[in-house]
């Protein structure tokens, strides 16, 4: 077809053509495995766009001698499930039906728990995907019904590959060398964010219009290819700048932490710079300066009332004042290590001091609480114990090296001193 997409027109055709996780789409990876038992599963399939999601749907289908319904759920309702359900007794569905759901986040809870019986039926097996973390996004019923596989951004050289392929398609249906400078394939593959699609349309769009592939041609499309790229809010790179937007303010370094927060806030992503500036006030400021947790929602509580361009005024202001204070992550490492015990199972028992006795049973020896109520005391403290018996002596917190906590250490060593 002669309008039909590049990307389209090279789709892969088998597993063994899909650039990515050897784990997923390898001679003996899990889709293989999968194909060859005869049994596909309902699945869920997450990751950016471009990186083969529909592809393997389609693939899998074919070699599962299944019929694929594709239905997006941006546009399509339960109806038109209902529609595919139907097809099961007809010819048409003799073979078995996928249905392969895009964009499965747009449908609502109702509308996932409508789904739901028709998987637990058996009448569909669901092959659905999204560009969002399907643990935030999905009903957590249908979640547990899937297998959930990750498709992560394709790398350089992968893309690279793809475009090779592309470019000898190309020349097979114009019937001519494609000119192209070396080089250019590489800087197509760096622009499209691990997008394959992406990758292989700036390639058909730079060849159509310009005739030859070169770095100043190239470069003609990037402005745009660019700014989709940057700003993928489910892609790696986007994840990128949040960790290098944290870290640049934990360096203490606010030029850096200016540059990652504009480039956030110009792909118009408000909402993760908001959310991202306020766990840093607390997990790299802490108590070397406990008011930046509160200027800092405070900040966070006016971008959002603004919207952007002008939210980000409040969140620069917070952003500078994070990175030039003093920096303490003792409550944060304390915490963790509290955890780790949580979770190992310690601690189990509440000391009797310090449970929310009322009343004693007749099978309790030692009658009474003993608990001794600081206010009562001087300097409001006592000695006693309120770890449970096998973490008696465990610390996670110590304070900081910072003036905030030296002070509070000073304060209780005096205090506590025997």
């Amino acid at each position: 077809m002669v309008n039909q997409p590049l990307a389209d027109r090279i789709r892969p055709k088998s597993l063994s053509d899909v650039a990515g996780d050897p784990k997923l789409f390898g001679e003996k990876g899990i889709f293989a495995s999968m194909i060859a038992s005869g049994y596909i599963p309902n699945m869920i399939f997450f990751g950016p766009s471009g990186t083969g999601k529909t592809t393997v749907a389609n693939i899998i289908a074919e070699a599962a001698g299944k019929t694929l319904h594709k239905l997006n759920a941006t546009t399509a309702g339960i109806s038109d499930i209902k529609e595919v359900i139907a097809d099961t007794s007809s010819l048409m569905g003799s073979g078995g039906v996928l249905l392969y759901l895009d964009e499965l986040q747009y449908f609502n809870k109702k509308q996932q728990q409508s789904l739901l019986e028709f998987i637990e039926d058996g009448r569909i097996t669901l092959i659905a995907s999204t560009t969002e973390n399907p643990y935030f996004y999905v009903y957590p019923a249908v979640l547990s019904r899937s297998a959930v596989f990750e498709f992560k951004p394709l790398s350089r050289e992968a893309l690279t590959g793809a475009l090779e392929r592309a470019v000898r398609v190309l020349e097979e249906e114009d019937g001519r060398k494609i000119g192209r400078e070396d080089g250019a394939l590489s800087m197509i593959a760096a622009a499209a964010s691990g997008d394959a699609r992406r990758a292989v349309n700036l390639l058909e769009n730079v060849y159509r219009v310009c005739g030859e592939i070169t770095e100043e041609n190239i470069r003609a499309f990037l402005p745009e290819i660019m700014g989709m790229a940057g700003f993928d809010k489910a892609g790696d790179g986007h994840y990128d700048l949040l960790s290098a937007f944290q870290k640049s303010i934990r360096g203490s370094d606010p030029d850096a932490a200016l540059f990652y927060l504009a480039k956030l806030l110009a792909g118009g992503d408000l909402i993760s710079a908001c959310r991202r500036i306020q766990a840093i006030a607390s997990e790299d400021i802490g108590l070397a300066y406990s008011q930046a947790a509160a200027i800092t929602r405070a900040c966070v509580e006016s971008a959002r009332e603004l919207g952007l361009p002008e939210a980000a005024v409040p969140l620069a202001h917070a952003t500078v004042m994070l990175a030039t204070a003093p920096k303490s992550n003792s409550s944060y490492l304390g915490y963790y290590a509290a955890l780790e015990d949580v979770n190992a199972g310690r601690g189990a028992e509440v000391p009797r001091c310090v449970q929310n006795v009322h009343f004693d049973g007749e099978n309790i020896d030692d009658k009474g609480q003993n608990y001794k109520y600081p206010h009562d005391y001087p300097n409001h403290y006592v000695g006693q114990s309120y770890m449970p018996l096998d973490l008696k002596e465990r610390k996670y917190y110590r304070f900081g090296e910072n003036k905030a906590e030296s002070a509070a250490a000073a304060y209780w060593a005096q205090i506590k001193k025997k």
